[in-house]
């Protein structure tokens, strides 16, 4: 037995006991997987809001006197477009807010406005029902009411409801603190990327050999092409679908004509769900106003999604991701069971990276296996290209 039959015996029996020792003490496992990734949720939401501003700052750093290597100017790019990035989003979320909001405002007036009439039609239309039966009406006039039940069911009820109040507060409080220790640790980033990148070349070429660190980049070249690409493409996407529904809601008359574009837009930012749940959204908000002009909205709508499917989405975002159409969906179901509306983001970007790897792959190992079986003919038919090439060369010479 030699020496990597044993070393590959130590590593399976390491591995064995590994797996023992974690399918024993799962829970606790799990509790400190839990654990850790709540502490390191402010990291990752970091490192995803600076690759998105990245985007936004390479564009920047290219229009922002790129000849200038020295001086103030080559000094002062990377924080002033630092800054533009920041407010550039900054005046979008800000954007999209004032126009949403006051809209929402004014649907919830009108709805507390039609709901006292609606609960008082209501009444009047049970109670003369009633009358039709009178044995009904005479049994719920003899219903007794069981006040000190009902005053404990309604305290019950209050602690309850405050005890989901603090909740929701110190949610809120948690989300907030992440947020804003990750848009500190993404600033850092961006401010530190060439030296973060120095650093981990350095690092791959110490202890990596170099047909790995060749994986590892051509890993990554493809992951930051399709990531990029997607970005890129579905915000563009995101805005013309959004354009279109305004104009279109403009033309059509429909309310909430600006509100319904940006929620769609907005939306939109999901793949393939994003827009139906901005439908939805915008067609009940419409409704408030008029229930025939939130069906007439619904089917322009669904008419501008399968233009936008069949041929807006496959030129903007298809083309520069490469993934089928089924297997899109399946990511982003497959991402938003495990992470929600983040995973239905990155699940797409996630999975073309691996469709075309592993399409890379295929096509390496078809090519290897077509040399590999050539027929003698063939080979004959290149070998005397090869010599010719070679008594040329020796004649120059």
């Amino acid at each position: 037995m030699d020496k990597k039959e044993i070393k590959r015996y130590i590593f399976i029996a390491i591995l064995a006991v590994a797996v023992c020792v974690v399918v024993q003490n799962f829970s606790l496992i799990q509790g400190f997987a839990e654990i850790a990734v709540s502490a390191l949720k402010p990291l990752f939401i970091g490192c995803i809001m600076a690759y998105i501003f990245n985007i936004i700052m390479n564009f920047f750093e290219k229009h922002y006197f790129p000849k200038k290597d020295s001086g103030f100017i080559y000094k002062s790019r990377r924080p002033v477009c630092l800054i533009l990035s920041f407010a550039i989003a900054i005046a979008l979320i800000a954007l999209i807010l004032n126009i949403i909001i006051p809209e929402i405002v004014s649907a919830i007036k009108l709805i507390s406005a039609e709901i006292p009439p609606l609960f008082v039609r209501t009444k009047d239309w049970a109670l003369k029902k009633l009358e039709e039966y009178p044995d009904i009406y005479n049994e719920l006039s003899s219903i007794e009411l069981d006040t000190a039940s009902m005053a404990a069911k309604l305290t019950d009820g209050a602690f309850g409801l405050f005890s989901s109040v603090i909740s929701f507060i110190g949610a809120v409080t948690a989300t907030v603190t992440n947020i804003l220790l990750g848009t500190i640790f993404a600033i850092y980033l961006l401010l530190r990327k060439d030296k973060l990148a120095s650093d981990v070349r350095r690092f791959m070429k110490l202890y990596l050999s170099e047909n790995a660190g060749r994986r590892i980049n051509h890993f990554c070249s493809v992951a930051h092409q399709t990531f990029t690409g997607f970005f890129i493409g579905q915000f563009i996407e995101a805005i013309i679908i959004g354009s279109l529904t305004f104009i279109g809601a403009s033309i059509l008359r429909l309310p909430y004509a600006a509100m319904t574009g940006t929620i769609v837009g907005v939306t939109a930012l999901i793949p393939i769900v994003g827009a139906f749940v901005g439908a939805g959204l915008s067609a009940f908000i419409i409704c408030t106003e008029s229930p025939k002009q939130a069906l007439l909205f619904l089917v322009f709508l669904v008419i501008l999604q399968q233009i936008e499917t069949n041929a807006i989405y496959p030129k903007v975002v298809g083309s520069s991701i490469g993934l089928p159409g089924i297997w899109v969906l399946a990511s982003v179901t497959l991402g938003g069971g495990i992470c929600g509306i983040m995973g239905m983001i990155l699940g797409v970007p996630l999975a073309a990276t691996v469709y075309k790897l592993y399409f890379e792959y295929v096509n390496q190992c078809e090519n290897e296996l077509t040399v590999s079986v050539s027929t003698p003919e063939e080979v004959s038919v290149i070998l005397p290209e090869k010599n010719k090439q070679e008594k040329v060369s020796k004649k120059k010479h």
